[in-house]
């Protein structure tokens, strides 16, 4: 009986199921995908996953692929327990995907490609990011989130007052909307400086990104929240991606 190197449990997350695929290495590099399964994406379905993989003797990392964020509970659930994750970008997923001889892409095959890209990829250890940059994300995607539908609304304005006889009503709910809106942003925007006035590390770091040419608050903020503080940077193109 041939030794095993390496196991990995692949995972195709989506918002409310996991399809789940077992493989592992042989001594000899022969692969084998063995076992699948479909759990819910709750609670008690990360629960009965743990016990089903533990059950099958697979000791392995857990691969993901970074979908929206229906992967984060999930993530947060296996590290807090002691397991390895790893998070691998969808683009990743897709390129390896064309490598294979698979023609149709179902979440079954999905889960089967996570599989065997973590059985043939050395990949990162995901490590759940600091509490400050979880809720710096949160605020700054909420924040752009708001920009966004504003802008949707100004665009709606400016539609309605050059038509040839504007509503009146229309008119002023839009702008009461647009001044809603501005509000929001508003008291985000201070949530966001009274967080990162709590954090002495944080402070200095966006006082170094700031000093930068072009680089606001704002902006710095961002760039820490969606790199975790650049600890998902692994080279010096990957920001511009």
């Amino acid at each position: 009986m041939q030794k095993i190197r390496k196991q990995v449990t692949g995972i195709d997350v989506a918002k409310d199921e996991l399809v789940v695929c077992l493989g592992r290495t042989y001594e000899d590099c022969s692969t084998e995908l063995f076992a699948h399964k479909v759990f819910p994406n709750t609670a008690k379905g990360f629960e009965s996953l743990v016990k089903w993989v533990a059950k099958s003797g697979t000791a392995g990392r857990f691969v993901m692929e970074a979908t929206g964020v229906y992967f984060e509970s999930l993530a947060y659930y296996l590290t807090d327990n002691g397991f390895e994750v790893s998070i691998v970008l969808p683009n990743k997923i897709s390129n390896y995907f064309r490598t294979l001889s698979i023609k149709t892409i179902t979440d079954k095959t999905a889960s089967e490609a996570i599989t065997q890209f973590g059985l043939e990829r050395n990949l990162d250890k995901w490590e759940a990011p600091k509490v400050i940059y979880r809720k710096l994300r949160q605020l700054t995607r909420e924040r752009g989130q708001v920009v966004e539908t504003r802008t949707v609304a100004k665009n709606q304005l400016h539609a309605e007052q050059s038509e040839a006889y504007p509503n009146p009503g229309s008119v002023a709910r839009i702008k009461k909307h647009i001044v809603f809106l501005s509000k929001q942003e508003a008291e985000i925007k201070e949530e966001l400086k009274q967080l990162l006035k709590e954090d002495l590390e944080m402070k200095q770091i966006l006082l170094i990104l700031c000093s930068l040419p072009g680089i606001g608050l704002l902006t710095a903020a961002t760039v820490l929240a969606e790199t975790n503080g650049f600890n998902l940077i692994r080279n010096k193109r990957q920001p511009t991606r």
